[in-house]
């Protein structure tokens, strides 16, 4: 990262769904800390030579200082909670359309057991590659880095890929959100224009307006001047769901009008939509880190149990009321679904606003992954590194631009996000680190290795999901532009 100005100690309540670059975020210990470890060994490994090359692979302008650990109990569950709950909650009624109103509302419990499930093991593997190197915090990426390269003797040699494997699907998932966001705001901006005037315009005119407003916002690489946008966004988004959910809880038909399972067709888009939702497994590693007392984030009472049990209810809630709501009629995001008055238009209004902000926070992550290694070949004074990271981001905006003309039909375009990316970032990386860790430990698969055996239906699930959602999404998509939907 360029500049001292962009290098902040700003708290995770920059916005939701953010996810972390692993590149971005480090030890950033004291050099009296690093002198005090240098030569030491833990189970044979030397921890200086160890650190030295953590330090190359890290810039030392961090994403989120990780020195301080200033956050209360409190502040760590709402920073939990911003991370998991976004655009993927106002899908979830789509997502029940395509599994049936008890198909998917058992199914958004058991998908939230299995994906907290797999928080809790990033963070248990978190802490046990750290009392085996003797770092102090490691990054998602690092976690799966080190963990090839002290797990199984055939994994080793694929160690130094470890933190890129994490980084590509972080920038897929994030640059995904920023088509989504897109796609979204001009949605209902454009919803809203209709209601009230004779105007009527293609929507991919609309995203280019949107566009063209982005490139502007873009600009701003300081996460202190980012964090007041997203604060709006969070404060938008709090009004406009309540209002949303009181609006879906009026004249509500009886549950036997919905189909108890939609089809087998469908039912791989409904995973993609569910599992895109819980995205926030991304934050859950610095958010200890910035804990006050980290003992109380794991645990059955801990702050990972507390704040996912209120998102998976949310979800829950959204999901089932919505979709009970407006049946078959639900469309890609609840919102389009309020009807054209004043106070509906407003809470449209209010998350494109909302959205529109929090553009810029989850633009942020992987430009800084990509530009953090794209910068380090550049000379100090030349024009690429002055303006390059510009010309990068309007590269990059201009490809999520494209991506959402391309497809612009929101629920297709959250189900294959979640179905190529979050499937694996959330279910199948935490379910290998899980056994990367404890192979060689004793009894650390359990008994008659039960939790090998769990570790591996958790990949399985991960996996199908991957190749049977993304399979039957982009179906889904080419059907849909067969007919004209999209």
């Amino acid at each position: 990262m360029a500049g001292n100005e962009r290098q902040t100690d700003n708290e995770l309540s920059i916005g939701a769904e953010l996810c972390v670059p692993d590149s971005k975020i480090g030890e950033n210990r004291s050099s009296s800390e690093d002198s005090s470890n240098a030569g030491n060994e833990v189970d044979g490994i030397n921890t200086s030579t160890l650190n030295d090359h953590m330090a190359d692979d890290e810039s030392n302008a961090l994403l989120f200082a990780t020195s301080s650990r200033n956050n209360t109990n409190l502040q760590s569950l709402m920073n939990l909670l911003k991370g998991n709950i976004g655009t993927g909650i106002l899908a979830l009624p789509s997502a029940f359309k395509y599994g049936g109103i008890w198909v998917s509302f058992v199914g958004i419990f058991i998908l939230g057991c299995i994906s907290v499930h797999c928080m809790h093991l990033l963070v248990i593997c978190s802490h046990q590659i750290c009392n085996r190197t003797g770092h102090s915090y490691l990054s998602y990426g690092d976690v799966m880095k080190e963990c090839l390269r002290y797990g199984p003797e055939p994994f080793k040699r694929f160690h130094n890929f470890g933190s890129w494997i994490i980084n590509i699907f972080l920038c897929i998932t994030q640059f995904g959100f920023c088509t989504v966001y897109i796609l979204f705001v001009a949605d209902n901006i454009r919803q809203v224009i209709e209601e009230y005037t004779d105007v009527r315009f293609n929507i991919r005119l609309y995203e280019f307006f949107i566009f063209l407003a982005l490139l502007p916002y873009l600009s701003i690489r300081n996460l202190k001047v980012l964090s007041f946008f997203s604060a709006l966004a969070n404060f938008n988004m709090v009004v406009g769901l309540v209002i949303t959910l009181v609006y879906c809880f009026q004249d509500l038909p009886s549950y036997t009008l919905r189909p108890a399972f939609a089809s087998w067709t469908t039912l791989p888009l409904y995973f993609g939509i569910a599992i895109y939702a819980f995205e926030g497994i991304g934050v859950v590693l610095p958010i200890e880190n910035k804990m006050k007392t980290p003992e109380d984030f794991g645990g059955w009472t801990g702050l990972i149990n507390l704040g996912m049990t209120i998102a998976v209810a949310l979800y829950a809630a959204v999901g089932f009321y919505g979709y009970l709501r407006f049946g078959d009629d639900v469309k890609g995001s609840l919102t389009l679904n309020l009807p054209p008055e004043g106070l509906y238009s407003a809470v449209k209004v209010l998350f494109a606003t909302a959205i529109f902000c929090t553009y810029g926070v989850q633009f942020y992550v992987p430009i800084e992954i990509i530009w953090s290694h794209m910068e380090r070949g550049l000379s100090d004074h030349s024009w690429k590194r002055k303006y390059g990271e510009y010309i990068l981001r309007a590269a990059f905006l201009f490809m999520t631009f494209v991506l959402a003309i391309i497809i612009p039909c929101l629920d297709l375009v959250i189900s294959l996000i979640g179905a190529l990316s979050s499937s694996a970032v959330a279910l199948i990386f935490p379910a290998f680190l899980d056994i990367l860790t404890f192979w060689s430990v004793t009894n650390g698969l359990g008994r008659y290795y039960w939790k090998l055996i769990k570790d591996i239906l958790i990949m399985l699930l991960g996996f199908t999901g991957f190749i049977v959602g993304t399979i039957t999404t982009l179906i889904s998509i080419v059907h849909a532009f067969q007919l004209s939907a999209c």
